[in-house]
């Protein structure tokens, strides 16, 4: 883990909440100059603790208005083969190994149920090494992204 200063924290707490925001705007809530402030934030990318930025896309809006989350269960001696399979799953948007009843944890996309169907049966369910899985649809996203910093 990395040491971080309070002005690091902080300059990772605006980010966070704005990842657009200007370098100078940046520096001016966190009372340093530009240059200082530039440089804290390409030490912070190249230590890891920021790991990327992007835009959160609202998945109603391109079509892919169905969630859900899938538990699955996959044979030990095929966990590398399922991995890599996930990985190139364009419907799979996050895969989380755990502990417990299943083996990971999917989050899925499609656009309705006829579509989260065909990818249960043809493609999820088909993946190396899948023994089982569970699913369970969100009706409704109640907090989604929420902030690392919040706390710190």
């Amino acid at each position: 883990m990395t040491s971080l200063s309070r002005i690091d924290m902080l300059i990772l707490r605006i980010l966070e909440a704005d990842a657009r925001i200007s370098f100078a705007a940046l520096a001016e809530r966190v009372g340093l100059s530009k240059s200082p402030c530039w440089s804290r934030v390409q030490a912070l990318e190249k230590q890891g603790v920021i790991a990327g930025y992007h835009a959160r896309i609202d998945a109603r809006a391109i079509g892919k208005g169905l969630t859900v989350y899938a538990q699955a269960t996959v044979d030990f001696a095929r966990y590398e083969a399922f991995e890599a399979a996930v990985l190139r799953h364009p419907a799979i948007t996050e895969c989380h190994s755990t502990a417990g009843a299943g083996d990971y944890l999917l989050r899925i996309v499609a656009a309705d149920v006829d579509a989260l169907d065909h990818l249960l049966r043809k493609e999820i369910s088909q993946l190396p090494g899948v023994q089982r899985f569970s699913t369970t649809v969100c009706m409704k996203a109640i907090k989604q992204g929420g902030a690392l910093t919040a706390e710190l």
